[in-house]
């Protein structure tokens, strides 16, 4: 069955190499093996990243028909598929190495590195190793190979840092979280984008620095994948333009003009990653500090300025809705006599334990908080006596069940909402009162 499933998977890998390679080499001009738009490279390198080098071989057979299909001899071609072989495994060995294999996108660091990597360095496997192959064979004239090799390259290149993005980050993170107005505006950019690169690339208005407001849109307002995505669909429109000899890149030589389209793409297309980088690691900065905000460093759980709001929220809905909520306060009994015998570090995971019980035994609409020091709160919604007493026995049962040592004991009190008080304060009070009472009644 596995069997089965990985010889699917090469011939699947095979056509789509095929068919993307004849593609490209439409536009070879330079040499009829040399194209400056090269799918394919971004092709076998998501594929290698994704699936690993076991698929190799179809890389190589796919690379091999495609160029024994179109110029040359069986000498040629399996040097031009030798190398394109070698690229692909150099390029994710590399991304894997120091860039972050798959996420390679997520930081701006490795989207540099990647960039060095794959898209500059590994390349010149191919490019060299196949020209020669031309050269040797007879089927690249020794002035010509310079051009040829530099045209080889930026294909190469350019497959790497147009397609390979949009793959990968496609693949990988498939899924979409656009809603309502999002929505709204991914459908704006895309006909944004449409518009414009037609205007820019039909001749009407032939600036190709109208499109850059596109990619930071993308970047900015959704992340790497859309920006990506954005400057696949512009960069497909631009050769289209190109190619009938209209938009900013056009020249005599159809060759020069994709390759210096090329060479603004892939600009383009990494300044685009790394800006969409920098904006998805800036929030998640401040989504960082924003849970530092309320959140107790030692516990993870909710610390006491989140438990304020929770508590004036719940008051506000309960006044609404006349429905009752619980708040129960504890502490560690004897926490003191733990640091002394054991150290703080045995009294914090003491803390800590008690936390992760509160974790367990907690709802999802439940808000449990480190009230400070050794006493803890939670917020009980739509919770009446019994039904409180009973998460408070859930809790102790967890506790006495825990075979970690030294023992841990907690003493609770409670208060409800609004027959114990009708601000958070005195529902505060009022649990610490009950709490103390608890304490006296244990140690009689």
């Amino acid at each position: 069955m596995r069997i089965g499933r990985e010889v699917a998977i090469g011939v699947a890998l095979v056509g789509v190499y095929v068919v993307a390679g004849k593609l490209g080499l439409r536009l070879a001009f330079a040499n009829p093996s040399a194209t400056p738009v090269w799918p394919t490279t971004g092709i076998a390198l998501v594929a290698l990243l994704l699936l690993g080098y076991r698929v190799a071989p179809a890389i190589f057979l796919g690379a091999f028909l495609v160029n024994f299909t179109t110029a040359g001899t069986v000498a040629t071609s399996l040097g031009i598929a030798l190398g394109n072989t070698l690229e692909g495994v150099v390029g994710a060995y590399l991304v894997t190495r120091f860039a972050r294999g798959r996420e390679a996108f997520a930081r701006a660091g490795d989207i540099v590195r990647f960039t060095a990597l794959a898209a500059l360095f590994s390349t010149t496997v191919s490019a060299t190793l196949g020209v020669a192959s031309l050269a040797l064979g007879g089927f690249a004239p020794r002035a010509a190979v310079g051009s040829i090799w530099l045209t080889w390259w930026l294909g190469d290149a350019s497959g790497n840092l147009i397609v390979a993005p949009l793959l990968l980050l496609w693949l990988v993170h498939a899924r979409l979280e656009w809603h309502g107005a999002r929505r709204l505006e991914a459908g704006a950019l895309l006909a944004a984008s449409l518009l414009v690169s037609w205007v820019v690339f039909a001749g009407e208005v032939p600036s190709e620095t109208l499109c850059l407001p596109l990619f930071v849109w993308a970047a900015y307002r959704f992340g790497q994948r859309e920006a990506a995505t954005a400057v696949a669909l512009v960069g497909g429109i631009a050769i289209w333009g190109t190619l009938r000899g209209s938009g900013p890149f056009a020249r005599e030589a159809p060759n020069e003009s994709l390759l210096a389209l090329q060479v603004f793409m892939g600009i383009a297309g990494t300044t685009s990653l790394i800006l969409a980088a920098v904006v998805a690691e800036h929030r998640e900065a401040e989504e960082r500090l924003g849970r530092l905000a309320v959140t107790d460093p030692l516990t993870g759980l909710a610390n006491y300025r989140q438990l304020s709001g929770v508590l004036e929220a719940e008051i506000r809905r309960s006044g609404r809705t006349e429905r009752p909520f619980a708040v129960v306060l504890m502490d560690v009994d004897g926490l003191k006599k733990i640091n002394d015998r054991h150290g703080h570090l045995v009294g914090s995971r003491a803390l800590t334990r008690v936390a992760e019980v509160l974790h367990m035994a907690c709802r999802a609409v439940d808000t449990a908080a480190r009230f400070g020091g050794d006493e803890f709160a939670i917020v009980l919604p739509e919770t009446d006596e019994a039904a409180a007493r009973r998460v408070v026995e859930r809790i102790v049962d967890r506790l006495r069940q825990d075979s970690e040592k030294p023992t841990v004991t907690i003493s609770v009190g409670m208060a409800l909402y609004a027959r114990d008080g009708e601000t958070g304060e005195r529902l505060l009070g009022a649990a610490d009162a009950a709490l103390y009472d608890n304490k006296k009644r244990r140690r009689a």
